[in-house]
């Protein structure tokens, strides 16, 4: 599987070949990164990939180190949720 930051179409990618399994849509404003929508495509669906694309997108965005994120998406706050170590990310509210 490759994983890519297509930044011109704001959106983190998972694909293997040239099929795309699953989408991270994001806003980035400069200080914060609002991951607003994950998606899977369906035949791919049930085999964890969009937890794998945002895993890889919160490392991506981790290794900056200059923004926090902001989960949006149902799916991405579910995640941040079931993984506690990643807190510190997470914009104030």
């Amino acid at each position: 599987m490759m994983f890519a930051n297509d930044a011109a179409a704001s959106r983190y990618e998972l694909r293997r070949g040239d099929e795309l399994l699953s989408v991270l849509d994001y806003r980035d404003n400069g200080t914060d990164v609002a991951l607003v929508r994950a998606f899977t495509n369906p035949a791919h669906r049930g085999h964890g990939y969009a937890a794998v694309v945002t895993e890889r997108a919160v490392e991506e965005i981790a290794a900056r180190g200059d923004r926090t994120v902001s989960p949006v998406c149902w799916y991405v706050a579910d995640w941040f949720r079931d993984h506690p170590d990643r807190q510190e990310l997470l914009a104030a509210r």
